[in-house]
């Protein structure tokens, strides 16, 4: 068979098969999908694409009444708009409640007072001190109360040398440059005859012993030291040459947290003495022993007496005598309720070293005890110590952060013989109400206030701490009626409500 025979013969094939079968031409396949509903078109790659309205045409459609118009009308919309925020917005601020001005603060309000009357016995003196600084930072302490350091004789005036406490000067020097770059002030105690009855020797020797306190005020200002404690400001300031020490201290102190602070210690004088005294004298603050009371009514009246002057006053249990907390207050649930009631109270508080743990000892100024909390797992009888010295910790950078504990007003709340409450309020912050029941027996304190000022209670505050294992923290209480157990505090948090 010739190819031409093979040709002609799939031809035949071809034509004889089914056209179902056959290739399908392209106006076949057109054909097609117009019998099935569907056509498929090729549209030209070279077609033109719409290149919408030249400017020459949107400007003539612009100036149309009908665009003209409807810019108009979106401008004036827009405007109408921002002057409505702009007018809601001064509403708000106007409505608002507006912010209290912050009270003038000095350093010595900031936190608490720390003092360590016996350096040896604290840290095994001056040169040890400097790197004991960052423990004593951890307590948010805000200025060093040291000594007395210089030499005298008992009730011998003219042994008195307030200058000298060589060889340890040295060490002065770096323990005031490191205290200072952490936010701690020094300040020294200058009483003239502390190892004698009378911190000023006689009624005669005032005088002149008040000179020799500004010769030395002055030469420790130099020095680089924040300012002086002195007891018996009751005697002193009697003196005609009171002012002149006045003068030195505080006439040529700066403005805000660098003032420097001259500080009195009295005792056994009465909150109206007190007030007397603070109006009088200059001091920037006094040092009483009013807490000795053990009446919460009497312990209120003190704070209802002075708490306007609250800025100014210090509060301490045992401080005047230079005692820690622990001679005045047995077992640690009672040292940590008056550590709590001196967090809490308005004022600056006021400390011995050792009583942020409860420091106990039968000497004059027992051994500091370091490094408590680290050395509670390895020994059992330092448990209690570290245990209230988280306490004291947790309480003290609390009332650095609350603005009603650290300069709000204060409000009696209730007192009896034996227990004691207040509320603190600035602003709107949040409030506190302190809780104290030092007494044998449980107590129902029933919270009301007397003030004629808008202010309300509500029926039920948060716990914020405890030392009642029955007051359980963020739990609630009713305020009207109240349980604390024997020897417990409590602190409790409410919100601002308007």
């Amino acid at each position: 068979m010739t190819k031409d025979t093979e040709v002609d013969m799939k031809d035949v094939e071809l034509n004889e098969m089914d056209p179902e079968k056959q290739p399908m031409t392209a106006d076949a396949q057109v054909a097609v999908g117009e019998k099935n509903g569907s056509v498929k078109l090729k549209v030209p790659e070279d077609e033109v694409a719409f290149t919408g309205l030249s400017k020459e045409e949107l400007m003539k459609v612009a100036g149309t009444p009908g665009w003209v118009r409807t810019r108009w009308m979106l401008l004036v919309l827009f405007w109408l708009g921002w002057v409505g925020m702009l007018a809601g917005a001064i509403v708000i601020i106007v409505q608002a409640p507006r912010c209290k001005p912050l009270p003038e603060m000095n350093w010595w309000n900031d936190g608490p007072l720390y003092q360590i009357p016996d350096v040896d016995a604290f840290c095994g003196g001056l040169a040890g001190l400097e790197q004991k600084l960052d423990d004593i930072s951890q307590l948010k302490v805000k200025g060093l109360l040291l000594g007395p350091l210089h030499t005298v004789q008992e009730n011998r005036p003219s042994t008195l040398n307030l200058k000298k406490i060589d060889p340890a000067v040295k060490h002065l020097k770096s323990v005031l440059k490191k205290a200072n770059k952490k936010g701690i002030k020094v300040v020294l105690d200058l009483t003239p005859n502390y190892k004698g009855s009378n911190p000023w020797f006689s009624s005669g020797d005032i005088g002149s012993v008040l000179e020799k306190v500004k010769a030395a005020a002055e030469h420790w200002l130099e020095f680089g030291v924040s300012g002086f404690k002195l007891s018996g400001l009751n005697v002193a300031s009697n003196s005609p040459h009171w002012s002149h020490l006045q003068t030195v201290v505080q006439g040529n102190g700066t403005e805000g947290t660098s003032k420097r602070l001259l500080m009195g210690v009295v005792e056994h004088e009465s909150a109206a003495s007190v007030h007397w005294l603070l109006n009088t004298t200059g001091v920037a603050l006094i040092l009483s022993d009013l807490l000795s009371s053990k009446t919460g009514g009497e312990r209120i009246k003190a704070m209802d007496h002075l708490h306007a002057q609250q800025r100014q006053v210090g509060w301490g249990l045992g401080a005047v005598q230079q005692d820690q907390l622990s001679k005045q207050a047995t077992g640690p649930a009672l040292i940590r309720l008056y550590q709590l009631l001196l967090l809490t109270m308005p004022g600056t508080p006021v400390f011995t070293y050792g009583d942020e743990m409860g420091l106990e000892g039968n000497q004059k100024h027992p051994k500091m005890v370091w490094n408590v909390e680290t050395e509670a797992a390895h020994n059992k009888s330092l448990e209690e110590y570290a245990a209230t010295r988280k306490w004291f910790k947790g309480l003290s950078d609390l009332r650095g952060k609350e603005r009603s504990l650290l300069h709000g007003d204060y409000y009696p709340l209730y007192a009896s013989n034996s227990s004691l409450s207040f509320l603190r309020v600035w602003d709107q912050s949040e409030r506190y109400i302190t809780a104290v029941n030092w007494g044998a027996e449980k107590q129902t304190l029933k919270l009301s206030l007397t003030t004629t000022e808008k202010l309300q209670l509500p029926k039920k505050a948060k716990v914020k701490l405890s030392t009642d294992s029955k007051l359980e923290a963020e739990s609630n209480v009713n305020l009207d009626s109240m349980e604390l157990e024997p020897g417990q505090a409590v602190l409790l948090q409410f919100p601002y409500m308007g």
